[in-house]
């Protein structure tokens, strides 16, 4: 991939984004939402983006997912085989994010390249904003239970009042970090990351003292049953970092100069390691333990003086990955048209994440219908993260800030009346497509069950969607900037 070319030294007027906010960015809240960053406000080095993508994957949900392996029937080594393969996709989370730094602009403009003005608002809207919001719902869900088992140690015995104090204290120091943005999280990442590994490292001297190293599941799986469950469970691991198209969001203040490859390689690197190795975790326990009731059964085999740090742990993994998601939510946000200032729309996003949350852990079990949904949404969300890997090679990695911020009909990525059918066709076909071949609680897809559940969506959309992309963009090679 060629590194973007250094910019000209004068450039005539260029339109101005009318969600830039009023400000630049100082070091307090930022200032900038999808505007383009100037070259003056860039700084900053690409092995920063270690720390930034290391701290939300050194998760306790990494555990839960790899104890799911697990419970799908795997054994222990077909199990790790899947969450080494599943966890490579991390390596589209970095090729996406090089353009980031090259066109000085978040994921959520420059997917205008791929989809037209109109049809990346559609696209924004549902793999972008209407995620992120689920996405924050099931992590505050997850770590606010791991407070409510902190309060219950403090003796406090939390009612519901209590709890509700519990769930929006999480979520306010999660939007703290969103809403003074990138410095912010650039800065507390790195301390996250140690803190987290300490823990889930003490955590890990536990858990291999029970793990069973030559775990076979009583009723092991052959034949077509194996391929479902492998490929179900490439899926589930797959489907973290497929959620991830915002990458370019934590890159673009690094310098026009900083190399493609240095980007990629910090980017995927840091959420891959602690990726595999948490997850594997994860696997491990499911071993010994019943993971169903994965905090539950990991509090049984950990001393009692380390059951708070360990509930802690849970907490801070839940807050550092909202505030990532929380970040990326609020630039989606202004993506679609909505004209806000971004801490105001991280803080809209972030309430209506908090009144999920609360109808999920107070009123009903509406986690369960989300997680589904997200299932399915992933039967896009490939399709999307292929789609925009493919640009960024296809063109070269050569974006212009400035062109993909003209929202104005006629500008260089209006397209057809504002889409781009090239990206629309090829996004809809193939979601469809691997919609067919889904396999989940909420929906059995035909293909599917014709192939006795085993589930291609993954591969079958990821494949479609950059065929049929280049293909209808054949005959654009020359409008691509040289």
């Amino acid at each position: 991939m060629a590194a973007t070319p250094p910019a000209r030294e004068t450039e005539p007027p260029r339109p101005q984004n009318r969600n830039a906010d009023a400000t630049p960015h100082t070091g307090g809240v930022e200032a900038h939402g999808i505007d383009v960053i100037p070259d003056g406000e860039r700084h900053g080095r690409p092995r920063e983006l270690f720390g930034v993508w290391a701290a939300p994957n050194v998760s306790y949900l990494s555990l839960v997912v790899g104890g799911t392996l697990i419970l799908m029937g795997l054994s222990l080594w077909q199990a790790l085989g899947v969450v080494v393969v599943g966890n490579l996709f991390w390596a589209l989370v970095g090729l996406v994010a090089v353009s980031g730094s090259a066109s000085g602009t978040p994921s959520e403009v420059i997917m205008r390249a791929m989809f037209g003005v109109r049809g990346n608002r559609a696209n924004i809207a549902i793999t972008g904003w209407f995620a992120s919001v689920c996405y924050l719902a099931l992590n505050w869900a997850a770590g606010c239970l791991a407070a409510f088992a902190l309060a219950d140690e403090a003796g406090l015995h939390p009612d519901t009042f209590v709890k509700i104090v519990i769930i929006v204290a999480v979520a306010a120091a999660t939007l703290a970090i969103s809403v003074y943005g990138h410095a912010m999280i650039v800065r507390l990442y790195t301390p996250f990351t140690v803190v987290l590994t300490l823990v889930f490292l003490v955590l890990a001297a536990y858990v291999l003292r029970h793990a069973d190293w030559h775990y076979r599941p009583q009723q092991g799986l052959h034949g077509g049953d194996l391929v479902a469950a492998l490929a179900g469970g490439l899926a589930l691991i797959a489907s973290a970092p497929l959620s991830y198209s915002n990458s370019a969001d934590f890159a673009r203040y690094l310098p026009r100069e900083s190399k493609p490859a240095a980007i990629a390689v910090w980017t995927a690197v840091g959420a891959f390691v602690p990726s595999v190795l948490f997850t594997a975790l994860g696997v491990l326990a499911g071993t010994a333990l019943d993971m169903t009731d994965p905090q539950s059964a990991l509090e049984s085999i950990i001393p009692g003086w380390f059951k708070p740090a360990f509930l802690l742990a849970v907490v801070l993994s839940a807050v550092a990955n909202n505030a990532m998601t929380a970040y990326s939510s609020g630039l989606a946000l202004q993506a679609i048209g909505v004209r806000i200032r971004r801490s105001r729309s991280v803080a809209l996003d972030g309430t209506l994440g908090v009144a999920l949350t609360m109808y999920a852990l107070l009123v009903s079990n509406f986690l369960t219908a989300v997680n589904s949904v997200l299932e399915l949404m992933v039967a896009l969300m490939g399709p999307t993260m292929a789609i925009y890997a493919v640009d960024v090679l296809w063109r070269r990695n050569r974006y212009d800030g400035h062109e993909l911020s003209d929202e104005t009909p006629g500008g260089p990525f209006w397209y057809t009346g504002g889409v781009n059918w090239a990206g629309a066709t090829a996004l809809v076909v193939s979601a469809v497509a691997a919609t067919l071949c889904v396999d989940t609680e909420m929906w059995v897809g035909p293909i599917a069950k014709a192939l006795d559940g085993t589930d291609l969506s993954l591969p079958v959309g990821m494949i479609l969607a950059p065929v049929i992309y280049l293909l209808m963009m054949r005959g654009r090679r020359a409008a691509v900037r040289g």
